[in-house]
C-alpha cells in the first residue's frame, strides 16, 4: 500500500469534502481517503499496482476540484 497527501483547491464546505472523498474512494485500488476542509488536503491510501497518482488527480478534477 502506498500513501500520498494531495493538496485540494476549491473546497468550501462539508459537502465539498464528501464529494472529494467519494470521488477518491471510487478509484479502483483506493483503500482509504481522508479529506480535510481545514487543511485543504486529502490523505489517500491506495494499491499502486491498481491505482495511480494520475487517476487520483483525475478523479478530483472530475469532481470539480483541483489538486495542487
Amino acid at each position: 500500500m502506498e500513501k500520498i497527501e494531495l493538496g485540494i483547491v476549491g473546497m468550501t464546505c462539508n459537502h465539498c469534502v464528501m464529494t472529494v472523498t467519494n470521488a477518491l474512494k471510487a478509484v479502483p485500488g483506493v483503500k482509504a481517503a481522508n479529506v480535510s476542509l481545514e487543511k485543504n488536503d486529502a490523505k489517500v491510501t491506495y494499491d499502486a499496482a491498481v491505482a495511480s497518482v494520475e487517476a487520483l488527480k483525475k478523479a478530483v478534477a472530475e469532481a470539480g476540484y483541483q489538486v495542487v
